[in-house]
């Protein structure tokens, strides 16, 4: 797929050689076929036949005459050179018999058939020489396969150093995705093909005057230009006085052209050709004109939306995807991403006062003959800012280079640049000379950047001499500005990133190129013949084909070609320009994203390293107070004071001033007090026994030291114990405030105890609400009592935690909670400070008191919203509640927020009703809304200032910039309403606020959460946008300043063509008018229409090259693929075809690469900040997992009714496979019958309708058959199953109707019934019910983003209307394409997304007087505005279509590895999920979704696959997994997800697929049912040792006797019953083995890498925290904790010490059956257990 050199790999597996076996029989003797100098011989042959038969066409004789000899005589040497060596070939292996026989090796075959068509080359050569076959003759179709022998020149280097099996899978997957995403696309052309033709049928109604014939139509019938119109008076274009409508029946295709949509074929083949969104917009006008204007509205914006911007977007997605996976394996192909290193260079770390630095040591050895001094300059960032500035310098002054037309030769307008240019080429040449005298010549030439440093000077230099200054060699001159990237390291490192592994970008090009060459030659051979100008010689075929990959005009190319070849054949020639250009447009373009995804892409290591920074920098908070906040502490501190002579018991406490105490402490205190003197004084002072003795309540915990020194260490100590006794007395009367941190600043104590409060969590999901627990895996430490916070001495207890216990990321992510909290309290501490010392901070508008009952009613109303309760009150759960979402909605935003944006709303609406006709200052009906929306914008202002502040406030209103665009809105709506200008002078101020007051729809931004977080996210990706941009405007501006100086001045020609020279360029003549679209011509005695008109030398309407401005316009507009055409025409025209390949590389690399680059650089910052960019590839698939489990529903297919045998008969017919099959083909059949137009008028439509009567009686039959087999309820439960019943109601109801009435509106039911029937395709079609989700979930995640789209093209019409309402009609603005108001202006921006002409619009915006005519307001002059325009539609292209229509592009690559998993990358494939639905659907009889808990063993004991687990063998596991979901809701019923998340966590390598935050509670959950489950196995096992030892104590005097007889009984045969009673049972076994390597190191499991996984494995394993992972040496214990590797273990508990430890390992021993133990033992070991139960007992009943 991609080229690269094959690698020198030993001991390989056999490598994938996708050249023939070229070295076959070499080792026994060297056939002269085989040689080096042979083989390359022969690949210099296959260019030169693909060269020769490039040639070969009669326009290429006529012009270069010796060139059909020289063509010849090459085909006859490269045919027998050929000829000879398959001859050869098949005489060393055989023809069919033999080891390996050439005719039955593929690339053998390939090379006969090759000379197979050189042979007929050459004989059809020979006719054509001896005149025998004519010049032009199709004949020459018979060279068209001869190009593919280009393929024998690449396929050398197709040798990828693979398995030949594994690239054969690649290949076999990469095309089944794509012909997947195919037949996604073919179901929805096929979709829109036949709502076209229902919708649309024949346009054929024209204008024409009104004494035309049917039967004679000439060109000057027509209306100039050509209108359609409707027949109907009621709806469509009505034609002038003077002109009727007419059906233009009977003309053939090759007049009336071939899109329409006629029947479902040329519906199909419009369709195509209006989603590539070229030319759509005219087919939409056509409709709109001839039918009701809804139909074609409605029809094209979704087929744009659906077709060209969803769909075609999948194949992005499905390439990208199979891209990431080649770039896997191949990865030795491509080579392993380097970095600029210097080869001979080592590099030291160097540090001074200012930082650290790498510097490299061969710096110093030069190889030059300069001294010291000069290598210092060369070294100094002086000498390269004097560089950087001669080289900007050179670039500004080449800009200012300008042309002008009045007559003057053109060398006058550049003679004194050239003097300039020496100048600087003399100082750069210089400036090389001096770095060549310092390094030495091997020392310059060894750095890449020097030769090409070296290149432009040796060019620039031969630029400057007199006779080739301003011709090409300009080139070297303009790439000077090239080096200025080296002056941003930003750019540079960009660059480097996308450019640098340059091989995949390399072979990207390469591989288009040769694709190009191949088809514009294969095209040539099969089109030469026709006689026109596409394909009479190679150039021309080229840049048709490069045409067709750009999709500017290609549906032209196509037209031409079609036009030209017989009517029988034009079809073939349809399907194939449109599988080259699908293949171009969707495939080639696709990889170039790919590629450049793949460069901007890390690598799964520094992924992981970056996932950590991540969290480091999520951690930390900001200490600091925002500077609006700051200002207050600038003041000085004047707090409120508060006497308290007596303070009753029952008052709390108030909290001790810590900012007050504070100003008496460090007053005094000097630069010594370093924080250890404090710490030793603590000890000293306060950790003595004395001071915690109790004595009697006062208002303090510890008393105070009886101090007379003044200190101040001890007045701080003092002081910071008053205020720790008075927070900690707090919290124990109950205030809930934050609990604060005693003692020192640092994140850990001497002791390793982390000093911050953990993050408290009701873990709800997890564990019920029964227990709140900590965080933190050191033990369940319940916060029940409040005292439990309390340590001995007063301070606040911290979980302590032994560093031997923790592993170093458990720590690391404990460390970063704990630094964010106190980051956090810090922050708060400040605030509080503020509050407590200013009496104005946090006064709204520093008169509205604090705790004022006003500000409070204002905070009430402001912050008022819909409460959906979702969650139980008391219980924390989600609560079952109908329309969640409508819910959620609601509670979207503030009450006060629904009001203000439908406020915004009606004011917008009103809004739309304005034109330059009807207008907001005269209109009273249209103030209403302005007055209304600045009332209640008062309103809002005011309440939520007076709540919160305006500025200096914490919560203050104007924080960020979306509140200053509410001010703004606001302040420009109010001068608006005050002033209402009745006068508005184009330009003027007047005008600018009108169109600043069309910002109001853009407020909905910032009163909507969602769009406020699209554009900070947008705005966060900024940099790499802005980079990007960088990128093209230099490349932009280097092609600009060489068009300048090449073709400034040169362009300009007369408008009459058939004048050549300027002074001839005067007078008038006739110009033809363009009338129609149609070939027709004039009648007898006719000519065409004209005009005449006056000459004029002028330059190409829409563009020139004269000075930089203009030429970067031209690019600009040329970068978005409109009009380049144009700019090639008009050059090689004035200049000649070999200026045609400046445009052509521009476009290549601008569009390619640069186009390509947004479209990367969009997708990667969203993938960024939806947090997915750092995942690695298995956290990847895990978040997918867990997002398809949550869409993943129970199955709504009832079980077989085995009771009932009729039922049963006719469930088993409708599961059948072959009556799926034939429903699909009746689907298929009853959508055929739309292929017609289906009208009343027409006699077919009858008998379509009656088939279709009779499909809707069968799909009656068929819902018939479902409800008796699964009955109406179960039938009810599928979605599918109600769609399929309401689409047989409707088909019902349509029969019945129809055969009462017939008329228009029952067939227009009947072809909507049938519409409806063909969406039950993709419920049938597993791939398109995948796709189809993968759009739909799409459409509903970009619900916010396309919502915001449509707020900013609503934006730009209404300010459209303004400045362009009036704008005399042109090129581009016409009767349909206007700004004339608010919902044209919608219309004409939508058609601009596209990309459709916009240029011309844009320029026809720009018309200015004379060509116009001025007046005194906007709306009376029908000019432009020049600057105006510019800006309006070069921002709003860039803005949408650049970026916004990216950002779908990147949700649907997001959504579609969601739904379009492989079965073998998936970690749990869709087989699994459906295995596990199908066993789901057997327990959970009723299909209420869920069960039981104690039925979940059935569906563990029934699951099959990946996802089995054997009671027998996985019997640990089993009893975890049932725990599990006993604890899950405390016995209560589990639901359908509940039971398949745990397998799918269970089913998973935890430590690879989760991220660290889930992976630690997840083992801690996982840690607890391990510890429950052993527990209740020990108590149960104890219990049944207890019942024994009670029955049998009459026969046995002894414990001992008694525990001989338990182990008799556990040494018993198994019995496989489970008693529920908790009876002994034998998994007292396993669970005592579980109970003991609690305290052992676990192993991880060895799990296949899931690319290579089989589908066939058993997923569920046991998981790491599974203690049946552990092997045989493990169990034995090692008393080394502190490499330990996964589950933390419990030390909770401080009866579980060593001793326990050794007593069990007997115990292991013993159930091993390896050895009995003494009874001594036994009786050891039983006391220890039995102090053990009841510890635990008593522990439990604690916890309790």
């Amino acid at each position: 797929m991609m080229l690269g050199r094959k690698q020198s790999l030993k001991g390989e597996p056999v490598l994938a050689d996708y050249g023939p076996d070229e070295a076959f029989n070499e080792s026994a003797d060297i056939e002269w076929v085989n040689k080096r100098w042979v083989r390359r011989l022969m690949r210099t042959c296959a260019l030169l036949s693909l060269a020769s038969v490039s040639c070969n066409t009669p326009k290429t004789f006529e012009r270069i005459i010796p060139m059909q000899w020289i063509t010849f005589s090459v085909d006859i040497v490269v045919t027998i050179l050929f000829t000879s060596e398959m001859v050869a070939k098949m005489h060393i292996r055989g023809i069919l018999k033999g080891e390996k026989p050439y005719l039955k090796d593929h690339w053998c075959q390939f090379d006969a058939s090759m000379v197979f068509f050189l042979w007929i080359s050459v004989i059809l050569q020979v006719f054509e020489i001896l005149g025998t076959v004519p010049r032009f003759s199709y004949l020459s179709i018979l060279r068209a396969p001869r190009p593919l022998i280009m393929i024998r020149f690449l396929r050398v280097f197709l040798k990828f150093s693979m398995p030949k099996s594994r690239i054969n899978q690649i290949f076999k997957r990469s095309s089944q995705q794509i012909y997947n995403v195919t037949l996604f696309f073919l179901f929805f052309m096929s979709l829109y093909g036949l709502l076209g033709v229902q919708f649309f049928g024949e346009l054929k109604n024209h204008c024409v005057l009104n004494n035309t014939d049917l039967r004679r139509i000439t060109i000057n019938s027509l209306a100039i230009p050509d209108t359609f119109c409707s027949l109907d008076s009621t709806s469509g274009y009505q034609c002038p006085e003077g002109m009727k409508c007419m059906k233009l029946e009977g003309l053939p295709r090759s007049i009336i052209g071939f899109n329409g949509f006629d029947e479902f074929v040329t519906s199909f083949f419009t369709v195509y050709q209006a989603a590539s969104q070229e030319g759509w917009v005219f087919i939409m006008y056509r409709a709109i004109d001839s039918l009701p204007g809804w139909r074609a509205v409605l029809y094209f914006s979704t087929m744009i939306f659906f077709l060209a911007w969803l769909v075609k977007n999948v194949f992005i997605a499905v390439i990208t995807e199979t891209f990431n996976e080649i770039r896997v394996q191949f990865q030795q192909m491509w080579g392993v991403r380097g970095h600029i290193q210097n080869s001979s260079a080592s590099q030291i770390l160097i540090g001074d006062d200012r930082g650290w630095k790498l510097v490299t040591l061969d710096e110093n050895k030069h190889g030059g003959l300069a001294p010291d001094f000069c290598h210092k300059i060369l070294r100094s960032p002086h000498f390269r800012l004097i560089v950087m500035g001669v080289i900007l310098a050179n670039g500004i002054v080449t800009a200012t280079m300008r042309f002008k037309h009045d007559e003057r030769p053109r060398h006058v307008f550049y003679e004194h640049y050239y003097y300039t240019e020496v100048g600087f080429t003399a100082l750069l040449d210089l400036e090389t000379i001096f770095k060549i005298w310092c390094l030495g010549w091997r020392g310059y030439w060894k750095h890449s950047i020097h030769k090409f440093e070296l290149l432009l000077v040796v060019g620039t230099t031969i630029h400057i001499l007199p006779g080739l200054y301003m011709s090409v060699f300009t080139y070297f001159q303009v790439l000077r500005v090239v080096r200025l990237i080296k002056a941003s390291p930003l750019l540079e490192d960009f660059v480097y990133k996308i450019f640098g592994p340059g091989k995949k970008l390399g072979s990207l090009i390469i591989f288009t190129m040769c694709l190009l060459i191949i088809s514009s030659s294969i095209s040539m051979q099969l089109f030469c013949f026709l006689d026109f100008t596409k394909f009479e010689t190679f150039a021309e075929a080229f840049m048709s084909m490069f045409q067709i990959l750009t999709q500017e005009a290609w549906v032209e190319v196509m037209d031409e070609t079609m036009l030209r070849t017989r009517s029988m054949l034009a079809p073939l020639v349809a399907v194939y320009f449109i599988l080259y250009h699908l293949f171009v447009t969707l495939i080639v373009l696709s990889l170039f994203v790919a590629v450049i995804l793949d460069n901007l892409e890390l690598d799964e290591d520094i992924k992981k390293l970056k996932q950590l920074k991540y969290r480091e920098q999520s951690a930390e908070i900001k200490e600091t107070l925002p500077f609006r906040l700051r200002i207050f502490e600038k003041f000085p501190d004047s707090p409120l004071m508060v006497t308290l002579h007596k303070v009753p018991s029952d008052f709390n406490l108030p909290k001790v001033r810590e900012s007050f105490m504070r100003q008496f402490v460090y007053e005094t205190e000097d630069d010594e007090n370093s924080e250890s003197g404090i710490k030793k004084l603590n000890e000293e002072l306060f950790d003595t026994k004395i001071i915690y003795r109790k004595q009697k309540p006062l208002k303090v915990l510890n008393t105070l030291p009886k101090v007379r020194v003044e200190n101040t260490k001890l007045k701080k100590t003092s002081v910071s114990y008053i205020i720790n006794d008075s927070n900690n007395q707090r919290l124990m009367l109950g205030d809930s405030s934050m609990i604060p941190v005693p003692g020192c600043k640092g994140p850990l104590k001497p002791q390793g105890t982390i000093n911050s409060m953990k993050q408290l969590r009701i873990d709800l999901k997890k564990f019920g609400s029964r227990s709140i627990r900590r965080s933190v895996r050191s033990g369940s430490i319940k916060l029940k009592q409040t005292y439990e916070h309390l340590m001995e001495n007063g301070d606040i207890g911290v979980n302590r935690m032994s560093s031997n216990r923790a592993r170093p990321h458990d720590l690391d992510i404990k460390l970063l909670q704990a630094k964010r909290q106190q980051a956090e309290m810090r922050r708060n501490q400040r605030e509080e400070d503020l509050r407590e010392n200013h009496p104005f901070f946090d006064t709204p508008l520093f008169a509205v008191p604090r705790e004022s009952k006003f500000r409070k009613f204002c905070q009430l109303i402001v912050y008022a919203r819909y409460d959906a309760r979702l969650k139980d009150p008391l219980t924390g759960k989600e609560r079952k509640v109908q329309y969640k979402s409508l819910h959620t909605f609601l509670g979207l935003v503030t009450y006060l927020d629904w009001v203000m944006i439908t406020m915004t709303t009606l004011s917008c609406l009103s809004m739309m009703f304005e034109t330059p006709y009807y207008r907001v200052m005269e209109n009273v009906s249209l103030q209403v809304a302005e007055y209304c929306f600045v009332i209640f914008m008062s309103i809002e202002l005011a309440l939520k200032i007076l709540a919160d502040g305006l500025f200096f406030t914490p919560k203050a209103y104007v924080k960020d910039v979306a509140a200053l665009l509410d001010v703004f809105i606001y302040l420009v709506s109010l001068v608006f309403l005050c002033w209402m200008p009745k006068k508005v002078p184009p330009n003027s101020g007047a005008q600018l606020l009108m169109i600043l007051r069309c910002l109001r729809p853009l407020r909905i931004f910032t009163l909507v959460p969602h769009m406020r977080k699209v554009v900070y996210e947008l705005c966060r990706g900024f940099k790499e946008i802005l980079l990007v941009s960088t990128l093209l405007v230099l490349l932009m501006f280097i092609f600009a300043s060489y068009g300048v100086q090449l073709y400034g001045g040169k362009l300009a020609r007369c408008n009459d063509p058939n004048i050549t020279k300027r002074e001839d360029c005067v007078g008038v003549f006739f110009r033809r008018v363009f009338v129609t679209k149609m070939k027709l011509t004039p009648g007898a005695n006719e000519t065409y229409p004209s005009i005449l008109v006056p000459r004029v030398w002028a330059n190409p309407r829409r563009f020139n090259f004269d000075n930089i401005g203009d030429a970067m316009l031209t690019l600009f507009e040329v970068l978005s693929f409109k009009g380049w055409l144009d700019v090639r025409d008009v050059l090689i025209k004035a200049l000649g075809p070999a200026h045609a390949i400046y445009i052509h590389v521009y476009i290549f690399l601008g569009c390619m690469i640069g186009l390509t680059l947004f479209v990367g650089v969009v997708i990667a910052n969203y993938s960024e900040n939806k947090g997915t960019a750092l995942l690695t590839v298995d956290q990847r698939r895990w978040c997918d997992l867990k997002k398809r489990l949550k869409i993943a529903q129970p199955l709504h297919l009832p079980p077989r009714p085995d009771g009932k045998k009729f039922r049963a008969f006719i469930y088993d017919i409708t599961q059948n496979i072959k009556f799926k099959r034939c429903i699909a083909m009746m689907v298929l059949i009853n959508s055929a019958l739309l292929g017609v137009t289906w009208n009343k008028e027409e006699a077919h439509t009858d008998i379509l309708a009656t088939v279709g009567m009779i499909c809707t009686l069968l799909f009656l039959v068929e819902v018939v058959m479902k409800n008796i087999a699964f009955t109406p309820r179960g039938y009810l439960q599928s979605r599918r199953n109600r769609y399929d019943l309401f689409v047989t109601v409707m088909g019902v109801i349509w029969m019945f109707f129809h055969t009462m009435f017939k008329n228009d509106l029952t067939y227009f039911v009947g072809f909507m019934v049938v519409i409806l029937r063909f969406f039950t395709i993709t419920g049938k079609h597993a791939t398109l019910k995948m796709l189809m989700l993968t759009v739909g979930v799409s459409v509903c995640k970009s619900f916010f983003i396309i919502f915001g789209m449509f707020l900013l093209v609503f934006f730009y019409a209404l300010a459209g209307t303004i400045i362009f309402g009036t704008v005399k009609y042109g090129e581009g603005i016409g009767r349909r394409a206007n700004f004339e108001s608010p919902v044209t202006g919608v219309a004409m921006l939508f058609r601009i997304v596209t990309g459709e002409d916009w240029n011309k619009i844009m320029h026809d915006c720009m018309i200015q007087p004379p060509y116009c005519t001025p007046a005194d307001n906007y709306w009376q002059t029908d000019c432009g505005n020049f600057t105006g325009s510019l800006i309006y539609f070069c921002t709003f292209y860039v803005i949408i279509t650049y970026i916004v229509l990216n950002l779908l592009v990147a949700i649907i690559m997001e959504n579609f590895s969601l739904f379009y998993s492989n079965e073998e990358d998936a970690l749990l494939s869709y087989a699994d999920i459906r295995n596990f639905q199908n066993t789901w659907n057997i327990v959970d009889i009723h299909q209420r979704g869920v069960i039981p808990v104690r039925r979940v063993k059935f569906i563990l004991r029934l699951l099959k696959g990946r996802l089995e687990v054997d009671p027998q063998k996985d019997r640990l596991l089993f009893k975890h997994m049932c725990y599990e979901l006993e604890r899950l809701h405390n016995g209560e019923d589990v639901t359908f997800h509940d039971v398949i998340n745990m397998l799918s966590y269970r089913s998973v390598d935890i430590r690879k697929a989760l991220q660290l935050e889930e992976l630690l509670a997840r083992e801690e959950f996982e840690y607890i049912i391990e510890e429950e489950v052993a527990k209740q196995t020990i108590r149960t096992w104890l219990e049944g040792c207890l019942k024994k030892i009670r029955s049998t104590s009459k026969q046995q005097n002894s414990l001992i006797a008694g525990l001989r007889a338990t182990n008799e009984l556990i040494n018993a045969p198994e019995t496989t019953e489970e008693t529920k009673n908790g009876a002994p049972d034998l998994e007292a076994e396993a669970e005592t083995k579980e109970s003991e390597t609690r305290k052992q190191k676990l192993v991880t499991l060895p799990r296949s890498d899931s690319i290579g996984s089989s589908s066939g494995r058993k997923y569920l394993a046991p998981t790491l925290s599974d203690p049946a992972a552990r092997t045989e040496k493990e169990r034995v214990t090692t008393k080394k904790k502190n490499n330990r590797q996964t589950v933390v273990v419990n030390k909770n508990f401080p009866h579980l010490n060593e001793t326990n430890e050794a007593n069990r390992m007997p115990r292991e021993v013993f159930n091993n059956k390896t050895t009995l133990p003494k009874a001594s033992n036994a009786m050891h070991e039983i006391r220890d257990w039995w102090n053990e139960q009841l510890a635990y007992q008593s522990q439990s009943s604690d916890e309790e």
